[in-house]
């Protein structure tokens, strides 16, 4: 019986598997094209460009270097790659992501593998990491609800735990051009790769 199409073509002539993706086929300018143009919260935020999940990974990559202080350069590039399966499964609420259960988990983790084997990273991050680049997304999700969401400090201290003293001091969230943040995401990610690697 033929398997139904589980790939998808992406704009560098990569062919990934979405089912089985190897690292091969994965290009960062697949990924930060994908990624600028994925809103989050379901693109329901004030402003008059989308929030994209690219402009959110280099927020809560900065987020988790400042938390951070020390920290190498291969862990920043996990923070700013946490997203990263999103550029071809798109980006879904929390809600949304527990109603469908377990295999939206699965693919997303078969994918980040991928991306991460191809940077470099190991395919399943350390634990201590791991935690703290979550700390660093709902740092990151707290301050978006609030500045362009339209929650309420209250309700997003519910949701998504309040935020320490001076945690998110003279952060601003900026919305703009897809093709900008995609340009900035590209080139956040060749600085981390070149210090990772001493060029």
């Amino acid at each position: 019986m033929k398997q139904p199409r589980a790939w998808q073509r992406m704009l560098s002539g990569r062919r990934l598997d979405l089912l089985d993706p190897t690292p091969l086929d994965v290009e960062i300018e697949d990924i930060a094209h994908g990624l600028a143009f994925v809103a989050r919260w379901n693109g329901q935020t004030r402003g008059d460009w989308p929030y994209s999940v690219a402009e959110h990974s280099l927020l809560v990559e900065g987020i988790f270097a400042r938390a951070n202080p020390g920290i190498g350069a291969r862990w920043q590039l996990a923070a700013l790659l946490h997203d990263a399966p999103e550029y071809v499964i798109g980006d879904m609420i929390s809600p949304v992501k527990s109603a469908i259960g377990a295999a939206y988990g699965e693919m997303d983790a078969r994918l980040a593998a991928a991306v991460h084997l191809r940077f470099g990273l190991p395919a399943a991050l350390p634990a201590a990491v791991k935690k703290a680049v979550k700390a660093a997304d709902r740092l990151s999700a707290w301050l978006e609800a609030v500045q362009i969401a339209g929650f309420s400090e209250a309700e997003a201290n519910r949701l998504f735990g309040r935020p320490g003293d001076g945690q998110l001091a003279g952060l601003v969230i900026r919305l703009r051009p897809p093709a900008e943040v995609r340009a900035e995401f590209t080139a956040r990610h060749q600085a981390l790769l070149a210090a990772m690697t001493g060029r």
